[in-house]
């Protein structure tokens, strides 16, 4: 919510100079910056200590804090709107449908190649063996993340293996607390940064299960908790309207760690596929 918006809800709570005030202001914000406290006073036709309390009010130590706060928030407005600026990384609002298509196709390319080029085959083979001696493996994501979390678990749960998933944060922490030494997380977050996802990694370390991420190659805490990292490799450095490479990067690296363990599993996994498909056909 911006400051403009934030201070019309607060209307209804001012007296009738402070309705005064901030009816003037709404009309013509981009003019704020104009003004001093005392020619704003003069403008509307009040006191400049009505302008200093009203300002006060709505949270803010001055008259000047409040102007620029407001400067600051059209500022803000005005770049996203900016008719060159990106709706997301390379794509532009310019861009025709074939473009735009034939950009994102070579943004998830780029994520695709990057990522499979970037792992390290030989602890990959270590994970996949943890992942198929693990009692139970509890996959944890959210925001976008959490899409990638839930297909992994759907495709580990045909082939026969225990995958827990929720995107409650309070859940995935309450069921990385009940892990033991012989499961395993796996935390998927591009960011490697957000709490929650902090915290159920750390709560799964207490309890002596391995955690895997799967995470972009900056620093971050994650990486310093996890047992193992996958790296996700994504060009997301400019304006992002959705996790969109990213995903790309999770799921292939999703997808090998299915393709992988149904490999090792081989004919008991193919027969539970089998059954699976045979019991949906009979709805």
């Amino acid at each position: 919510m911006s400051i403009l918006e934030k201070i019309q809800n607060q209307r209804s709570n001012l007296s009738a100079n402070g309705i005064k005030i901030l009816d003037f202001i709404l009309d013509e914000p981009t003019a704020i910056g104009s003004y001093s406290s005392q020619a704003l006073a003069a403008k509307v036709g009040v006191s400049q200590s009505s302008i200093v309390k009203l300002t006060q009010r709505l949270g803010f130590k001055g008259f000047t804090a409040f102007k620029l706060a407001i400067i600051e928030d059209l500022g803000r407005k005005h770049a996203i709107l900016e008719p060159e600026r990106p709706i997301h990384n390379k794509i532009n609002s310019d861009d025709s449908s074939l473009t735009i298509a034939q950009k994102l196709v070579q943004e998830k390319n780029h994520a695709l190649i990057a990522t499979t080029n970037a792992i390290d085959f030989s602890e990959f083979e270590i994970i996949t063996i943890l992942l198929n001696q693990a009692q139970r493996i509890q996959i944890v994501g959210i925001g976008g993340s959490a899409l990638t979390a839930k297909d992994l678990a759907f495709k580990l749960l045909k082939i026969g293996m225990t995958a827990l998933t929720e995107q409650d944060s309070h859940v995935q922490i309450a069921t990385a607390n009940a892990l033991t030494k012989n499961d395993v997380q796996i935390v998927i977050s591009y960011s490697g940064s957000r709490k929650e996802i902090l915290m159920a990694a750390q709560t799964a370390l207490d309890k002596g299960a391995t955690v895997i991420a799967l995470t972009s190659t900056k620093k971050s805490p994650l990486r310093k908790l996890a047992n193992f990292c996958i790296d996700t490799i994504a060009d997301e450095r400019q304006f992002r309207s959705s996790s969109i490479s990213s995903r790309t990067a999770q799921n292939v690296i999703t997808d090998l760690l299915f393709m992988t363990l149904l490999q090792i599993k081989s004919d008991t996994a193919k027969l539970l596929i089998d059954e699976i498909s045979s019991t949906m056909n009979r709805i």
